[in-house]
Formats: structure tokens, sequence, C-alpha cells
């Protein structure tokens, strides 16, 4: 027993001395060079525990070779000692090529030329119990000096969420050598938790304030914990500390969610812009209410799944009970990645021949007839969900999204998803283009004279016909596009474009018909608005408790968050319209039709 509380001691003073034996802007691998050098085994302890925060993937895997008496010293002819490790298969003479403990570089005579040794030639690096017990103290705490900087916040937070007051020394030595911002507030916050953890209040109030400072959103728990002691002690000071670090995060939080519900809302209010500026085209050129968009949506989505489907391991189909299999290329790596790449055009590609068909077939006899053409885009729609249902299935499938596109970015605990800004990107650069096609093209010329007067473009040699097409084409390629985007945030399925047609028809209708300026301002602006209402829907509905008959209605209706932001919406854009009926920006035209 005596001889525990003995080895325990000198492994508390090898960490808090542990700075004293690690010299300034020396290397992790040389410290442990200097470790296997030193001359007792009680100096090689208290250096290895200077490694406690500071050891990398490297020496934890020289650690373990020492463990595995893998680890050798090389006595050059002018009596140098160096630490090396012997690595690869050995050749006929029984040797093996080395790499020096201290650096990783190969271990060369005096010309240069690579050194191949015999284990029985060297002297091996000797260990016992007490020194595996410092070495097992470094690798538990290996991923505090991880290569990535993601890996060794995880470890980081794992060791302050412990409270573990024995890795204090770890983390107090990795936060003076950190370079990462995001690491360091990690540091801070897990040394505040560990020290929330003592027994001193001088310690905790410290704590608290550290808490204060970094209002971190994960420290939140234990922050309430820390309160409900202080006031169960009844300890004024203590109870303060807490509810200022409490408000201190909450107020972080609120930033988040605010910043967050921000950044959601530009991608949904992108999404909404590029399905509402095809039919903002088509719907101002040609009056046409084109009740099957949504689906444009969905066959520009499962382009992309069978795209993606292609690229792996092939699709298996039974359209109209017909067996179809589509083969596969059986990709990988960066060739399989850019499937999405290739999606996108195809979607495009696809959903314009659709949207072409149907003009061709059914709109094109419907024109200055609004309530027929609804009700036959309408049958259409169901038509084509009832296809895609019998090729692709009844049940959502899922499209998995490239590597370039899966991650994020994490600002200030705000999550920016790549996917979504891509989505925000690309949807700038689509406005750009349809604005180039409509302003600097011989198509786009057209296809504003005839909108301005169909009759006088048509007296003038324009072929309104085809207009109407190729435009009726353009719109729905847009709609496809949308849908390859949807795909990377959300599951396909065969009534994927019901969810938008009628945000995308408020969209155009509150833009002003046919306007691109207005289609934009109006597609991000109700997209934004919808997403701010479903976050903060319980606070609206809280603000309106007290009013007469409708508090408790508005109460209950703001459980569900997306319905009640719906509905405000839908309130808020018939109010508007109200007071503007053609939108906010109103297309001049000479045509009376």
């Amino acid at each position: 027993m005596k001889f525990l509380l003995r080895l325990f001691c000198a492994l508390a003073c090898s960490l808090t001395l542990s700075h004293a034996f690690a010299a300034e802007d020396e290397t992790p691998r040389q410290t442990l060079a200097r470790a296997i050098l030193a001359e007792n085994a009680a100096t090689k302890r208290t250096i290895l525990g200077s490694l406690v925060g500071r050891a990398d993937e490297e020496v934890g895997e020289l650690l373990v070779a020492w463990r595995q008496d893998a680890l050798f010293i090389y006595t050059t002819p002018d009596n140098t000692r160096i630490p090396v490790r012997l690595i690869g298969p050995a050749d006929a003479a029984g040797t093996h090529a080395a790499v020096r403990v201290i650096d990783g570089e190969p271990l060369t005579d005096a010309a240069g030329a690579p050194l191949r040794l015999d284990k029985g030639d060297l002297e091996s690096v000797d260990h016992n119990a007490n020194l595996r017990r410092a070495m097992k103290a470094v690798l538990d705490l290996i991923d505090l000096g991880a290569a990535l900087p993601a890996k060794r916040i995880q470890a980081i937070k794992t060791i302050g969420q412990s409270q573990d007051a024995e890795k204090l020394p770890a983390i107090q030595a990795r936060l003076e050598i950190e370079t990462d911002k995001n690491a360091i507030v990690a540091l801070r916050e897990a040394r505040a938790l560990i020290m929330l953890k003592s027994a001193k209040d001088e310690d905790r109030l410290e704590a608290l304030r550290e808490l204060k400072e970094v209002h971190t959103l994960s420290s939140t728990d234990f922050i309430k914990g820390a309160l409900s002691d202080a006031q169960r002690r009844n300890h004024t000071q203590l109870t303060n500390a807490a509810r200022a670090a409490l408000n201190a995060v909450d107020l972080h939080r609120a930033k988040v969610d605010f910043f967050g519900t921000l950044f959601r809302s530009l991608s949904l209010g992108s999404i909404l812009l590029i399905v509402a500026l095809g039919l903002a085209i088509t719907f101002g050129l040609m009056g046409v209410i084109n009740m099957a968009h949504g689906e444009m949506i969905a066959i520009g989505a499962y382009t992309t799944y069978v795209v993606q489907n292609i690229f792996g391991s092939g699709l298996a189909l039974s359209p109209f009970g017909i067996s179809l299999s589509l083969p596969g290329i059986n990709s990988s790596g960066w060739v399989y990645q850019s499937y999405f790449i290739v999606a996108l055009p195809l979607s495009f590609l696809c959903a314009a021949f659709v949207g072409i068909l149907l003009e061709r077939s059914v709109i094109q006899f419907l024109y200055r007839r609004p309530l027929e053409s609804l009700l036959a885009t309408w049958g259409v729609s169901l038509i084509l969900q009832q296809i895609l249902r019998l090729t692709f299935g009844a049940n959502n499938v899922q499209v998995s999204s490239p590597i370039y596109l899966s991650g994020n970015w994490t600002v200030n605990d705000i999550l920016f998803g790549w996917n979504r800004v891509f989505v925000i990107c690309f949807a700038g650069l689509i406005v750009f283009g349809v604005y180039l096609v409509l302003t600097r093209t011989s198509l786009g010329l057209l296809i504003r004279a005839v909108m301005q007067n169909r009759g006088m473009a048509a007296c003038m040699g324009v072929r309104t016909t085809r207009v109407n097409m190729l435009t009726f084409g353009l719109g729905s390629g847009l709609a496809g596009l949308a849908g390859a985007f949807l795909s990377q945030i959300g599951n396909v399925g065969p009534s994927l474009g019901q969810s938008y047609i009628v945000d995308s028809f408020m969209v155009v209708v509150v833009g002003g018909v046919g306007n691109l300026v207005g289609t934009v301002i109006s597609g991000l602006g109700i997209g934004s608005l919808d997403q701010f209402i479903q976050q903060y829907s319980p606070a609206l509905a809280s603000a309106f408790a007290t009013v007469p008959f409708v508090g408790g209605f508005l109460q209950n209706l703001a459980q569900d968050s997306a319905v009640f932001g719906k509905i405000l919406v839908l309130c808020g854009i018939i109010l508007f319209l109200q007071w503007r009926p053609a939108g906010l920006f109103v297309t001049r035209t000479r045509s009376l039709d």
C-alpha cells in the first residue's frame, strides 16, 4: 500500500513539474529521445510525464514500440548514443533499416548512406512497470496532441465533461502550447468544468467566471448544476456568478439560433427562387398556371438519384411492371464523387424535355384559358406522380451527398453546411445566368417581346409557338435544377414538388408576374420569413396569449411551428396583395391580353 501511495505521488509530481523537464521549443519526439537516454528510471518517468497533453500520434506509436521492446540505442564510433527504431523486414543478413527517434529520419553513416542494423548489435531500451504506467498516462491523452483540430477538440471535450481532476495538469499543459482558436476555447471550457468540481469555493468562482467568458453551449447543464448547488448552500457569490454565466450562455445561444435560422432561410429562399424563376417566366409569358411545375422538381431529383446509381453499382427499376436494369460503372474515389457534377446538367435537360413534351401535348391548346390550364396541369401532375411511383416505388429514396458537399464549417457554434452554401452560391449563378439569357441573347429578346405584346411580336415575324416551347422548357429545366439541390438536403419522393409549388406561386405573385428582380426579392423574403416564424413561433404565440378569443388557439397552433409559420406567411401575403395587387414590381406592357 505504501508503495502504491509513493507511486501515485511520483506520478502527480511528474505531471506538476512537467514544464521543468520539458525544454522550450522542444518537439515531443525530442522529449521522448531525451527520456530514452536518461540515466535512471525516475528521470525517465518525469520526462515522460512532460509529454502528457503534448504527445502526437507519432510519439504514441513510438511509446507502443517501446513497450513492445522495439526501440534500441545505436552507439556511433565516437560513442554518441542515438535512439532508433528498426523498420521493415530483415534482409538475408538479418539486418533492418533504422530511423532515428528524435526526428524520424533514416539513420545514416558519415557518408550519408543509410545504415542497416542487427538487433543483436544494439542496446535494447528497457522498461519496467512504473515506466509502463507513465507511458499509459501519455497514451490515454494522446488525442490531445492529434494533428487534426477536430480530433483534438473532441478529446478535450470528453476530458472536460468527465471533470476528472487528475487530468487538469494535462489540460493546462496543452493550453500553453495550443494554437487553434477553437481548441483553445475547448481547453478553457474543459479546465473550468474540472475546476467546477473542486471543493474550494475560490476555484468554483474562477471556473464560473471562465465559463461566462467562453459561454459555450455545452456548458449549460454544468452551470445549472452549479447554480442549484450554490442556491442549496445559500452561497450568494457563487449564485450570482452562476446566473451571470448562464445568462451569457443564453445570450450566445440566441445569437447562434438567429444566425443559424438566417442561414437556413437563405438556403430555403434560394431553392424557392430557383423553382419560382421558371414559373415566373412561363406564367409571365404565357399566362399558364402550371400545377405540374412541382413534378419537374421531382424529375430533377430522381435524375440525380439515377445518375448516382449509374456511377455506382447500377439500378433496378420496374416501370409499369416491366423489369428494367440500368448497369452501373462501379466507380469509386473522385470519379464516383463527381456524379453530382454530371447530374446537374442532366437534371436540367430531363426536366426541360418533359416540360417541352407537356407544352406540345397539352398546354399549347390552353393559352388564354387559365382555368382550363389549371385543371389540366393538375391532372398531369397526378399522372406524373403516379408514373414516378410505378417506376421508383412509393417510398422515398435517398441520395448521398458527395464528400465536397457533406461537411460543414463551424463559426462561433454556427453550423454552415456545405450543401446549403453550395445551393445559395449556385442560386446566385442561376439568377445571373437567367438575367444574361433574358437580356443578352436572341432568345431573351424574343421572350421579352412576346411577353410585352404577343400579337405585335407575331406580326413582326416572331414564331411565338416556338418561343413558348423553348421558354416552357427553360422554366421546367430550372425546376429540375432545384430538384437536384433538394436531393442533397432531404429524401426524394414522388410528391417532393408538392411541398414547394404553392410557395413558388406565392413568390411569383408577390414579386410581380414576369419580373426577375421581384422574384429574387420575393423568394428570399418569403423563405426567410417562413424559417424565422417557425423558429420563433412559440414566442410569437406567447405574445398574443392575452388576446381574447384567439390567444389560446394561437398557442395550441404554435405547437406545430411549420403549420403556424405557413399560416402567418399566407396571411401576410394576402394583406400585402390587398395593398399591392400587382406585386412588388409591376411589369409594364402594352399588351391587353
